[in-house]
């Protein structure tokens, strides 16, 4: 697209193919995000919408194909086989279908956790109490504490993580995702469990951290109503192919996304 010539492309994914066995669960499968982005990846359950994901993150190392990070200012990376928590140093991070947090932790604690990556003290600092180390646990209760407002959850920061709502809990983990200070942020099923009214809250952090954050977003979703509200364009894979991309408008009138969805309902 013309629109995205002009922006910085800052995930290149080509090719990618992932097995299992005799299983071929994701075929072939390219993708692009550019900056400013809110793309979103769809397609009937069992697509292998996150098996791709987690080939993107480091969870799995692709059959084949190439994952490539193109972090702002700095060298393009081919991620391939790289730990997760490397990729999530340089850039990336994500939230996960089966909510992860510690349940045993604060709300304000969990979101720390995530600023992990982005501290240097050293582990003497951190028995001794160093000056140092004062200092980084300070910006890192500063820094969570911002993001806990951003989504609506700074006036619970002291409780436990177990005792939210099924909603909020949703977005305790998006801002641990931010707290890594991501430039790309990988969101699977959101709004899963959600109520009308929580989605709709997400709807906008979504499209509000786009904004504020200056982070791209690839995300997994069965909404289609958040889905077409949210995203500049659409990914779409059937039985571990892409099946088709575009605008929203285009995957709306498109034949063979119709086809795929009404197949997932004829066998609901």
């Amino acid at each position: 697209m013309a629109e995205n010539d002009e922006r910085k492309k800052l995930l290149e994914v080509s090719g990618l193919t992932m097995d299992f066995g005799g299983l071929r669960a994701v075929d072939n499968v390219g993708l692009d995000i550019y900056e400013g982005e809110i793309v979103a990846l769809i397609g009937p359950n069992g697509a292998g919408k996150t098996t791709f994901f987690n080939c993107v993150t480091g969870i799995y190392e692709p059959t084949r194909g190439d994952v490539k990070m193109l972090p702002p200012g700095r060298p393009a990376r081919r991620i391939n086989g790289m730990k997760p928590n490397r990729i999530t140093e340089l850039g990336m991070a994500r939230t996960f279908q089966n909510i992860r947090l510690f349940p045993a932790m604060t709300v304000l604690e969990n979101v720390m956790i995530g600023r992990h990556c982005r501290t240097s003290t050293s582990i003497v600092d951190a028995i001794f109490g160093g000056r140092k180390a004062a200092a980084e646990e300070r910006e890192s209760i500063d820094k969570s504490y911002q993001l806990l407002k951003k989504v609506g959850l700074a006036e619970v920061a002291d409780e436990f993580s177990r005792n939210l709502s099924y909603g909020a809990q949703r977005r305790l983990e998006i801002a641990r995702a931010l707290a890594t200070d991501p430039f790309l942020l990988l969101l699977d099923e959101p709004a899963a469990g959600m109520n009308p009214q929580e989605t709709h809250e997400l709807d906008a952090l979504i499209t509000r951290i786009r904004a504020e954050e200056k982070v791209a977003i690839l995300l997994i979703e069965h909404d289609m109503k958040l889905v077409m509200n949210i995203s500049d364009r659409i990914y779409v894979m059937e039985y571990g192919k892409e099946i088709a991309q575009g605008t929203p408008q285009q995957i709306k009138e498109n034949p063979k996304v119709i086809e795929a969805y009404l197949g997932e309902e004829a066998h609901a």
